[in-house]
């Protein structure tokens, strides 16, 4: 039995930014036919094919989210989130891909370590997947040829261990080799160790934005950037935080070079210390309000090139544990498509920007082939929301395993309805259909 999908009379965003009225035909996962009125099978259909229609009334059709930076605990930490409960979450926030990062037990750094991540997705993601190769300072070959890996993942600061590499030969070594995007945690390590010495005697979760200051983000950002140019290397540079960053790419940011920033450090700053404590606690830190209105001009000039959640959850007994003893991170994939539309709704951004950014710009900076986009011949990986329906974000329904979110209490809209991978339903008006399996992405296309 062959099936079949037909979304009927969306308001679907197309690849030029206008917006279609009508109706979107999808056969074995690929998007066959985009129209005002499509007559589903035809008058003799195939007794093999069966058709299931979807009402999409009222509703608008994006393409799926893909998310480039999520960190999501598997393997060695599953108590916190595992690729189940993750993908679980991505579908009720209309993310149909992610990107995830290598600071797992073990450490994803080898070719073994890889296919051990591809096949624990294959098994249990409900979305497609993907997975970054950590960099070590001890040059591996895996860096260059491990396969299929989306980048090389570099923390130059806010890592212990392996994973951290600040030594300027080793930088050296992984910017000259290979030519697979490398993406960097840009923070300076040593001026962090400097200003946690110096403000030691502190214990209140505001200070964190002290010590990883901005100036650590900055001094870290223009080394990456110098090593960039010097070997011609494409370079992403994650979470943007600070203006002074934003303020520096928008002189000096070659074609090959990418930059992204969070939901939140668009929308939060250092005031959430004050209502959320530790729960706001993240590296690279929460800024100045300055720094969001910075941002949010960078992104919407082109500065800043897409939109990632940094989803690194942590229970709330680590949190409750008290600065300096609390994890960094949060949760982020169940609302940052709703996060973002409700800012084009009151008219900071558009609609199709925050496709752009989520989805279509996602999918160009890291070559990843047919997705991004509602067009004949691409992947079916799509999000009906309601941008009609406001409703807060409430602890009770979060899914992530972790259990809490930051933006607890927001009043949102943009949620997503129906959350489509692959041309199959893997979440619909609250339901998820944990039987769907996501597959692995591919890069270089």
């Amino acid at each position: 039995m062959r099936n079949h999908l037909l979304i009927r009379q969306a308001r679907i965003l197309q690849p030029d930014g206008e917006f279609l009225q009508g109706d979107v035909l999808i056969q074995e996962g690929k998007i066959r036919q985009i129209g005002p009125d499509i007559p589903g099978l035809g008058e003799n259909p195939d007794p093999d094919d069966n058709l299931r229609v979807i009402d999409a009334v009222g509703l608008t059709l994006l393409p799926g989210v893909i998310d480039p930076q999520v960190h999501f605990r598997e393997p060695g930490l599953e108590y916190k989130e595992d690729l189940f409960t993750a993908s679980c979450a991505c579908a009720r926030g209309g993310v149909t891909s992610f990107l995830e990062m290598p600071n797992t037990r073990p450490l994803t750094t080898t070719q073994a370590t890889l296919d051990d991540k591809l096949a624990r997705g294959a098994r249990s993601s409900l979305v497609n997947y993907g997975f970054f190769i950590g960099a070590t300072a001890e040059h591996l070959p895996d860096l260059v040829e491990a396969h299929p890996a989306c980048g090389i993942k570099i923390f130059m600061g806010s890592m212990k261990g392996p994973l951290l590499v600040d030594d300027q030969e080793a930088l050296e070594a992984i910017f000259s080799q290979g030519d697979r995007l490398i993406a960097v945690h840009a923070e300076d390590r040593t001026r962090i160790e400097e200003r946690r010495q110096q403000f030691s005697s502190r214990t209140d979760p505001s200070v964190h934005s002290e010590i990883q200051d901005t100036q650590a983000a900055l001094i870290a950002t223009k080394r990456a950037l110098s090593l960039s140019k010097k070997y011609q290397r494409r370079l992403h540079i994650l979470h943007l935080s600070t203006g002074d960053e934003a303020l520096l790419l928008r002189e000096d940011k070659p074609s090959w070079v990418t930059a992204e920033v969070t939901p939140q450090h668009l929308l939060l700053n250092t005031s959430a210390y004050d209502t959320i404590g530790t729960l706001a606690q993240m590296n690279p830190p929460l800024r100045s309000a300055r720094d969001n209105e910075i941002l949010w001009q960078a992104l919407l000039d082109g500065v800043i090139d897409f939109i990632a959640t940094d989803h690194a959850p942590h229970t709330l007994e680590e949190k409750a544990q008290g600065y300096p003893n609390t994890p960094s991170g949060m949760p982020g994939v169940e609302t940052s498509l709703p996060l973002m539309l409700t800012q084009a709704m009151q008219g900071r951004c558009t609609v199709p920007q925050v496709a752009h950014w989520m989805s279509t710009a996602v999918a160009k900076g890291y070559r990843i082939p047919n997705k991004g986009a509602i067009a004949p011949g691409y992947d079916a990986d799509l999000v009906l929301v309601d941008l009609n329906t406001y409703r807060p974000v409430l602890r009770e329904e979060v899914v992530s395993k972790c259990g809490w979110n930051p933006f607890e209490g927001w009043n949102l809209t943009g949620w997503p309805v129906v959350t489509i991978v692959g041309g199959q339903v893997v979440y619909d008006h609250g339901k998820l259909h944990t039987d769907i399996r996501g597959t692995a992405l591919s890069f270089g296309g």
